[in-house]
């Protein structure tokens, strides 16, 4: 079984790379500069990809060549505070870029890889649901994200016929230099239960929107 992980090299993505190679899995981590903790795993690295950048998605393309993709697992992403006090359009259109058009372009570009039963897992947030938002802030970041599990709710329809499975999956505050490790649960629990999401993900649930614990969340 082979993964592809995009923002392998610290927080969530290096732990799911930890995880899915003792399982036994062929790891390819993506990232944008390699870390020494990602250096020090027995895995593939494909470097210097930026999601948001043409010549890189076409790179990554070219170094995966035909190999067939069992899981693509999405998570590279990006986190700019912003109140409405402080907003910095720039800064969400970047968000955008990174967080919700990456994902997409990476789904683009490796379509060819992925066969019946392979499986997607985006790697989102709740800040990206609308009924959930009850303390505002984060502009960029929610409106992204909100705009990823659109983006990701539409592939899981269109892949569906395809025999290829989908879940949008929030990690839960996960301690990561993202939020200056102010989490309150760590990156390798995050990763164990967001395998446990991958796992039970199919055909029949395909599309759904869930915390790393189980719960459905919602829109």
């Amino acid at each position: 079984m082979r993964v592809l992980i995009t923002g392998a090299n610290q927080g969530i993505g290096l732990q799911l790379c930890v995880a899915y190679q003792q399982k036994g899995y062929e790891v390819i981590a993506v990232c944008r500069n390699a870390s020494t903790e990602l250096q020090a795993l027995e895995c593939e690295i494909i470097d210097s990809i930026d999601v948001i950048q043409k010549d890189a998605i076409a790179r990554l393309k070219q170094k995966v060549g035909a190999r067939k993709i069992d899981l693509l697992i999405n998570n590279a992403g990006i986190y700019l505070s912003q109140s409405l006090d402080s907003l910095n359009y720039d800064a969400i259109r970047q968000q955008f870029e990174v967080n919700t058009l990456g994902p997409l372009r990476v789904v683009e570009a490796l379509l060819g890889n992925l066969e019946k039963a392979s499986k997607i897992a985006m790697i989102s947030s709740r800040m990206g649901s609308i009924e959930d938002n009850s303390s505002g802030g984060s502009y960029g970041y929610r409106m992204s994200k909100g705009a990823l599990n659109v983006a990701s709710k539409s592939l899981a329809v269109d892949l569906k016929g395809r025999g290829i499975a989908l879940a949008i999956l929030h990690p839960g505050y996960v301690q990561t230099k993202m939020v200056n490790y102010n989490g309150d649960i760590s990156a390798e629990l995050s990763a164990s239960r967001l395998i446990e999401r991958i796992e039970a993900l199919n055909l029949d649930n395909t599309g759904t929107f869930w915390h790393s614990n189980g719960a459905i969340l919602p829109w």
